[in-house]
Formats: C-alpha cells, sequence, structure tokens
C-alpha cells in the first residue's frame, strides 16, 4: 500500500489536470468524476505496491485455501469445495482489491494535499471520494467476474441458481468496502500505517464472516452474531446466489445487514471523513 504514494509530482501535475475539468464550463458531476477517474487510473498503472495489493493479492488467495477446504466436512452443510470457495475468492478481491487498497489510496491523497485541492473547484465532496475510487471499484468488479468464470472452469462450480442475489452481493460489497475504506482512511496517519488500521477488519471478516469458514459449520448462536458482521452478508448472498436454498427471510436479512453497514459508514464519512492531513 505504500506504492500509493508513487509519482509524488506526477500526483500532482494529473490531479491539477482533474481539477481544470472540473472548472471547465458545463461540467457535469459524471464528467467531473470521470476526469478524476482517469486520473486515479493513471496513477494506479504507475503504483507497483498498490497494483499487487489490488490485484494479485485477491487473485492468489483463495486457490491457496483449496486444501484446507478439502478438510473441511463441508458436505454435510450441503456445500462442495468450489461453492465454498468462490464466494471466499470474491470475498478477499472486495478486502484486498477494494478495502485495503483503497484505504491507502484516500490517506495517500489526503497527506498529498490532493483531497484539499481538488475541493477547491467545483467537485463536491462526495464526487472526490467518488471518483477516487472509481477505478479501484472497476477493478474489483472485474476481479470478481474472473474469480467466478476460473472457480466455474477449475472447481466444478455449476452456474448460479439465482444469479441476481450473486449481482446484489457483489455490487453491495463494493460500495459497502469503499465506504469503509473512507472511514478507515480518516484513522489512518499515513500510508504506511493503513496496513495496519485495515488489518482489524481483514482479519474478522477472513476468520468470521464466512469467507475461510462458512457461516453453516458454525454452532447457530456464533453463526447468528458472525452474519452480523459487515462482510458477511456479501458473502451469503453471493453463495446463496449460486446455491440457490437462501430462502426469502435469509436475503431479507441480509440485504438489510448490508444496508445498514453502508449506511452507517456513509454518515462516519460524512461526519469524521477528514481532507487535512494529520499532523
Amino acid at each position: 500500500m505504500s506504492g500509493a504514494t508513487a509519482g509524488g509530482p506526477v500526483t500532482r501535475g494529473v490531479r491539477r489536470s482533474a481539477v481544470g475539468a472540473g472548472r471547465g464550463a458545463g461540467t457535469t458531476p459524471v464528467s467531473r468524476m470521470a476526469a478524476l477517474a482517469r486520473a486515479e487510473l493513471a496513477l494506479l498503472g504507475r503504483s507497483r505496491a498498490t497494483l499487487v495489493t489490488a490485484v494479485l493479492v485477491p487473485l492468489a488467495l483463495p486457490f491457496s485455501l483449496r486444501s484446507v477446504v478439502d478438510e473441511m466436512d463441508v458436505g454435510e452443510a450441503g456445500l462442495t469445495v468450489g461453492v465454498v470457495l468462490l464466494p471466499a475468492a470474491i470475498g478477499f478481491s472486495l478486502l484486498f482489491g477494494v478495502y485495503g487498497a483503497l484505504t491507502g489510496i484516500y490517506t495517500a491523497r489526503r497527506e498529498e494535499l490532493v483531497l484539499k485541492r481538488l475541493r477547491t473547484g467545483e467537485l463536491r465532496d462526495a464526487e472526490v471520494l467518488a471518483g477516487s475510487a472509481l477505478p479501484v471499484l472497476a477493478t474489483g468488479l472485474v476481479q470478481c467476474l474472473v474469480l467466478a468464470a476460473a472457480c466455474t472452469a477449475f472447481l466444478d462450480v455449476p452456474a448460479p441458481e439465482a444469479p441476481h442475489l450473486a449481482v446484489l452481493g457483489v455490487l453491495l460489497g463494493l460500495v459497502m468496502c469503499a465506504a469503509l475504506a473512507a472511514v478507515t482512511a480518516s484513522l489512518t496517519r499515513t500510508v504506511e500505517s493503513a496496513q495496519v488500521t485495515t488489518m482489524p477488519f481483514v482479519l474478522v471478516s477472513m476468520v468470521a464472516s464466512g469467507v475461510t469458514v462458512p457461516l453453516e459449520l458454525l454452532p447457530d448462536r456464533v453463526a447468528s452474531l458472525c452474519g452480523l458482521l459487515p462482510l458477511s452478508p456479501v458473502v451469503t448472498l453471493v453463495r446463496g446466489g449460486w446455491t440457490g436454498d437462501l430462502s426469502a427471510s435469509g436475503t431479507l436479512v441480509a440485504l438489510a445487514t448490508a444496508l445498514a453497514w453502508t449506511v452507517a459508514a456513509v454518515f462516519a464519512v460524512r461526519r469524521w471523513f477528514r481532507w487535512e492531513p494529520r499532523r
């Protein structure tokens, strides 16, 4: 994540072009965010550390879990190895490719005074944050599609029984992880420390949100508590989209939980996000 600061002067130059686009006559929120997203995409391509965190790690981690999942008795829960690994792969993509990468990016842009400069133009606060996140969100979405295709091809995962649930889960996960990244960035002093501040959410999600261990294998009371964690409804919706056995009430609970966390994160960003460097 330290690579998010790569290109210091380049960062400032690209930022000024984005601000200039925002100041042009007849601009719209879409055009302003598109200009900012193009600038961020150029910076993302120059940052090797961010690319590794956002692209390679999420693609490699799920398949490293194959031997661990093979030792679990997933058959008793009506699951297969592929159906367990596919939501896990998407969960890793959201955690490392979106949440972790965006936390570093937001922190770097704040400390470089980029966010402060962007606010002096026509860009609104929400547009600054959304435009900065668009390249990472697009990368995360492509990763999810690639991982779904890879799991289908190599792990004998059948076609999804309820694809709309999987789509909802991925989209909610992208938005929620972006909002949580902004919240975490507000607590993070430096890009280097982002590797520490993101760790609690990453570890808790990996262990207790159904990413590495399906909630179906946990005791009912523990599973109910773990189901309230931010990433749990995303994993539940994605897995339910493939198995088709997620009930209407289970779907509503998962959607309500994901939306509640997203709304809470957006509120926290509006209230406490820091635009000035943390000296």
